[in-house]
């Protein structure tokens, strides 16, 4: 845990794989989400902080929640809350965060280093304050909060997205909508698609001849992808991008998704 390197694409594909199909050959119910109060923030663990921050944090959205079994929202996670960035040690309050850095540091770890490590894996970054508004403190509290609110709370906080139909926010509406609309989501059974694909992540849902084809390209890069699955009569139920396309070869853009679906025929 304590060390930074990339994460392995393929690996997490076949976690997510694996937990989908398992359960449901055992008639068990999945629950499905990236976030809880011991893991970091999923934007900045798996997507993108800067340029691409709105449509990585959607795609990530995207991703649970078209799977079966029931998806979990974790507070701030809907508006694309980061990691926190803490730049000292009295700024951490978790107590295997603060014995991990005098651990590393008693290793010859750099300090600086040891700083970079906490701000990608601390479980901190999770529990910092609400940020609803521009206030102090994110609007979270009058007094000093426990933990510190993250700086970029006047960017990001859910006064600024709610109205917003282009927001993070607006996008998990529209998803959990979805999931109420449409019973494959619900209910459909569940197949992976072009595993080993090193940037797409893809699957398909079936239910009582609904079908569902959703499409995720997981980097900051632009992605080729030839669809396994004749898309022929699907039409495109949400994306993070403006004129999505629905076509059997796909030129995805950085982090886009698609929720393509096709009716009972």
């Amino acid at each position: 845990k304590w060390v930074i390197v990339p994460f392995d694409f393929l690996k997490l594909k076949n976690i997510l794989f694996d937990w989908q199909t398992h359960m449901a050959e055992h008639h068990a119910w999945n629950a499905v989400f990236w976030c809880n109060h011991d893991q970091p923030r999923v934007v900045s663990r798996f997507g993108d902080e800067n340029e691409y921050w709105a449509q990585s944090a959607k795609m990530l959205g995207t991703v649970i929640h078209c799977l079966r079994g029931t998806p979990y929202v974790y507070q701030g996670e809907e508006i694309g809350m980061t990691n926190a960035g803490f730049t000292s040690l009295d700024q951490y309050r978790d107590v295997e965060s603060i014995n991990h850095y005098h651990i590393l540091r008693a290793r010859g770890l750099h300090e600086d280093s040891v700083y970079d490590i906490l701000r990608v894996h601390s479980r901190d970054n999770a529990r910092t304050p609400m940020q609803w508004d521009t206030n102090a403190h994110g609007g979270f509290t009058t007094a000093e909060p426990w933990l510190s609110v993250n700086p970029n709370y006047t960017r990001i906080n859910a006064a600024a997205q709610v109205d917003d139909p282009k927001s993070v926010f607006s996008h998990y509406r529209k998803l959990i909508a979805l999931r109420k609309q449409y019973d494959v989501i619900s209910y459909g059974d569940f197949a992976p698609l072009d595993e080993m694909h090193s940037s797409v992540l893809a699957y398909t849902r079936r239910f009582q001849g609904e079908q569902l084809v959703v499409i995720n390209n997981f980097y900051r890069t632009e992605a080729d992808w030839n669809c396994p699955v004749d898309l022929d009569g699907f039409t495109c139920l949400l994306s993070n991008y403006a004129n999505p396309s629905v076509q059997t070869k796909l030129h995805l853009r950085p982090y886009e998704s698609l929720v393509l679906y096709r009716a009972a025929k």
